[in-house]
């Protein structure tokens, strides 16, 4: 299987990168800020990480708290 290069050089199947990339609802980029709050939500309070990284609409916020990560379940296999 081959590897795909992500924007930072990291390879999209080994970091196994699921989220949406874009908000559903109003079509902000919502991914660039994903291992951030995945590593910042392990110390703080979800809430005020989404504030300090700008995440202010309502559909965004959605995006990134109610996302769960499944890909390991779906795709045990590499």
């Amino acid at each position: 299987m081959q590897r795909v290069q992500g924007q930072r050089g990291r390879s999209l199947i080994g970091d196994r990168v699921m989220i949406p990339v874009r908000c559903y609802t109003c079509g902000r980029i919502v991914s660039d800020v994903w291992d951030v709050y995945k590593e910042r939500t392990k110390q703080e309070d979800p809430g005020q990480v989404l504030d300090d990284l700008g995440v202010k609409r309502y559909c965004c916020r959605r995006m990134l708290l109610t996302h769960a990560e499944l890909i390991d379940e779906i795709a045990p296999y590499e």
